[in-house]
């Protein structure tokens, strides 16, 4: 069975929610490659990070349109249509959640995600609501793979590191869980997930 955890921390988005701005944005922008080239030159990942690290989404918003005039109604969109991000539960996912919570396993969450736009998430799936506790990070001004959150998480939760098995999509934040001493798995889907779970004897 190797390692005994006591409780298991996932991540939220890509995870347990499918979020992703291509769901908005292709429906505003009818070409791919510009599609593309807007999320990845405009409101890219690392600008969206800074939502996720506590910056209001005014500033954000006001920032890109600074550097990208001729896009504003589109920049201002990430922020008015956010809600179009969110394309349901990812499969399988949640069912894995209750069959964790009926076998009795703590479950927590440590998420990146705006303060502001969290409470719609949280309002739309109930099952966000199984988890004993949820560490947002824009709500900290912190974020994944930053040490600090994991080891606040950890104090928060009430937990020990080498007790605890994190689930991420991010390679990046998976290797950030590991650096703290906490087990680690690579979410790429529902079965896999599963399969990693019972080896653990967790479910």
């Amino acid at each position: 069975m190797g390692q005994r955890y006591e409780a298991v921390v996932f991540d939220l988005g890509g995870v347990v929610v499918d979020w992703n701005p291509r769901h908005l944005y292709r429906k505003l922008i009818e070409d791919q490659d510009r599609m593309e080239w807007f999320l990845t030159e405009v409101c890219h990942g690392p600008w969206n990070a800074e939502q996720d690290r506590g910056r209001p989404f005014a500033e954000g918003v006001r920032e890109a349109v600074e550097r990208h005039p001729d896009h504003r109604e589109l920049i201002e969109a990430y922020w008015s249509r956010w809600p179009e991000m969110l394309d349901g539960l990812v499969p399988g996912t949640s069912e894995i959640l209750a069959e964790v919570q009926r076998a009795g396993t703590a479950m927590y969450a440590i998420t990146n995600w705006s303060a502001e736009t969290y409470p719609l998430a949280v309002d739309r799936y109930p099952v966000l609501k199984v988890f004993r506790d949820i560490v947002v990070s824009g709500e900290l001004k912190m974020i994944k793979p930053d040490p600090e959150i994991y080891r606040y998480a950890l104090d928060r939760f009430g937990l020990s590191p080498e007790r605890a098995l994190f689930v991420d999509d991010s390679p990046a934040n998976v290797r950030g869980a590991e650096a703290v001493g906490m087990g680690a798995i690579l979410f790429t889907d529902a079965a896999a997930l599963r399969g990693e779970l019972e080896r653990y004897g967790l479910l």
